[in-house]
């Protein structure tokens, strides 16, 4: 799930295309939120996360992290691997 500024087909911000490109470069299926529809998400989730800025990335309930971090992991093989579950425990 992306909790981000507009939808995936269109975004309201480059960062939050940014992430969306990343994603749909892995072909897999996700979730969207936009929170300049609901202000209330967009206070609170920043609160619940700890995490000041948009998009957020959650994968299976879990903060990921914000683009920096997102970017990050896709360099590193990281996102692919837990996007993919290709990752060997």
């Amino acid at each position: 799930m992306v909790f981000m500024k507009g939808i995936p087909s269109s975004p309201k911000c480059g960062f939050s295309r940014q992430i969306v490109e990343m994603l749909d470069s892995f072909n897999v299926s996700y979730d969207a939120f936009n929170i300049l529809e609901d202000d209330e998400v967009r206070q609170g989730l920043k609160e619940y996360s700890d995490w000041p800025t948009y998009p957020q990335l959650y994968v299976e309930g879990d903060l990921v992290g914000g683009l920096d971090i997102v970017k990050e992991m896709a360099e590193s093989g990281d996102l692919e691997d837990m996007l993919t579950g290709s990752a060997q425990d």
